[in-house]
C-alpha cells in the first residue's frame, strides 16, 4: 500500500509538472469561437487553453509582445507585418488557419451600381484592412488607385473616383455600427458576423477564397515552438477544424490548409 501510496504521489506531481497553460487573446466570431472548439482536444494532450476576448487589434499584439499573454488568433500577416514595423515589436506567425472573405454591405441599396453620386462610404482605419478595403472597392470599378499604391493603400492613393465617394476612415470594431448611418460600409468579416451579417449572402462584392489575407495564430519567437504551441496549431490545422469551419460558417469563413 506505501509503494503505491508513493507510485501515485509520483505521478500526481509528474502529472502536474506536465501540465501546460496557453492563454490566447481572439476576436469573439470566429477566432474565440474556434479556439472554444479545439479546447477539449488539447485538454486530452494536458494542455489547458484559455481564452480572452478582445475588440480590438491592438492590445492582443501588445499583451503578447509584453509577455501578458502566450499568443493571439485574429489577424493577418499583412496586419502583423505592419504592426511589427510601426510598434517595433517581433510577433511571429505560428500557422495559418482561415481566410475570412473582406465584404462590402449597405442597408441602403442592393447593387453598388447603385451607390448614388458623392455616397458615403467608410473603411477601416488601419493601414492593412483600410488598404484592403481599398483595393476591394477597385476590383468593383467604384474607384481607381495610384500604380504604386499596394496593401497599405490610403484614400490619397485614389487616382480616380468617377462616383465622387466620401471615404472616411473608422475603427474596424464600429463600422457595423455605423452601417445604417452611410451608404455603404467595408466591414472585416469577424466583425460583420458578430453583428448578424452573413457575408455570403449580405455583401454587395466579397473577396474571392484566393484572398491573400489568410488569419494565423501568432505567438513570440521565444515560444512559438513550444510543445504546447505546436499542439495547438497542429490542433487548428485538423480535419475536425476544418469541418467545424465549413458546417458553422457556410463560406462566411473558408479553411486555409
Amino acid at each position: 500500500m506505501k509503494k503505491l501510496l508513493v507510485a501515485f504521489a509520483a505521478f500526481t506531481a509528474f502529472s502536474t509538472q506536465a501540465a501546460e497553460t496557453l492563454n490566447v487573446a481572439a476576436t469573439a466570431v470566429p477566432h474565440a469561437e474556434i479556439l472554444e472548439f479545439v479546447k477539449p482536444t488539447l485538454a486530452k494532450e494536458g494542455v489547458t487553453l484559455n481564452v480572452k476576448v478582445f475588440t480590438d487589434y491592438v492590445q492582443p499584439n501588445v499583451q503578447v509582445a509584453e509577455k501578458r499573454l502566450d499568443a493571439n488568433f485574429f489577424q493577418h500577416q499583412p496586419y502583423l507585418d505592419e504592426f511589427n514595423k510601426t510598434r517595433k515589436t517581433t510577433l511571429v506567425s505560428v500557422a495559418g488557419v482561415h481566410v475570412e472573405p473582406f465584404g462590402a454591405y449597405s442597408q441602403k441599396v442592393n447593387d453598388l451600381d447603385d451607390l448614388p453620386n458623392g455616397a458615403n462610404v467608410v473603411i477601416p482605419n488601419d493601414a492593412t484592412n483600410g488598404g484592403r478595403a481599398l483595393l476591394l472597392l477597385q476590383t468593383a470599378g467604384l474607384i481607381t488607385l495610384k500604380p504604386e499604391a499596394g496593401i497599405t493603400a490610403t484614400p490619397r492613393d485614389i487616382a480616380e473616383n468617377p462616383k465622387k465617394l466620401k471615404i472616411r476612415e473608422l475603427e474596424a470594431a464600429t463600422l457595423p455600427r455605423v452601417l445604417g448611418q452611410v451608404d455603404l460600409a467595408l466591414i472585416n468579416t469577424n466583425y460583420a458576423l458578430e453583428a448578424g451579417l452573413n457575408p455570403a449572402e449580405d455583401a454587395l462584392i466579397i473577396e474571392g477564397s484566393e484572398s491573400p489575407y489568410v488569419n494565423i495564430l501568432v505567438s513570440r519567437e521565444d515560444n512559438k515552438d513550444s510543445p504546447a504551441m505546436q499542439k495547438l496549431a497542429k490542433a487548428l490545422h485538423s480535419d475536425a477544424v476544418k469541418q467545424f469551419i465549413e458546417e458553422k460558417y457556410q463560406g462566411a469563413v473558408v479553411p486555409a490548409f
